[in-house]
């Protein structure tokens, strides 16, 4: 499946009932360098919307919200060593957490990248 992306500047990619969670470009660019995150507990279960995570620059600190409901089953524990990969590598290897998949229905009601591009400029 393609990446979608939420109203709050997050991505997932679903892959199956598991999905991966980031931030994307344009959130990282309008944070600035990352210098921390704090990341959820690995067997949390959130509700979609629900903070799942803080991200801290230079600049500001954002939450990171649940972009669909389910159950954290990683963190990127690389991240939290080296919060610069937010950065410099948003979509690969700055991912912050992998998640079951609770609702998948839930993943239509989000942007694809031409609705989200769209989203951030308008």
């Amino acid at each position: 499946m393609s990446i979608k992306y939420t109203e709050d500047h997050e991505w997932i990619n679903v892959d199956g009932d598991t999905a991966v969670v980031g931030i994307t470009h344009h959130a990282q660019d309008a944070l600035g360098d990352v210098v921390f995150v704090d990341l959820p507990e690995v067997g949390k279960t959130f509700a979609q919307k629900d903070i799942a995570g803080v991200v801290e620059s230079v600049k500001a600190a954002a939450d990171v919200y649940m972009p669909i409901s389910g159950t954290v089953t990683e963190v990127n524990e690389e991240l939290r060593n080296d919060p610069s990969l937010a950065n410099t590598d948003p979509l690969g290897q700055g991912w912050f957490f992998k998640v079951k998949l609770s609702a998948p229905s839930e993943v239509d009601a989000l942007f694809d990248e031409t609705g989200y591009t769209q989203f951030t400029a308008g």
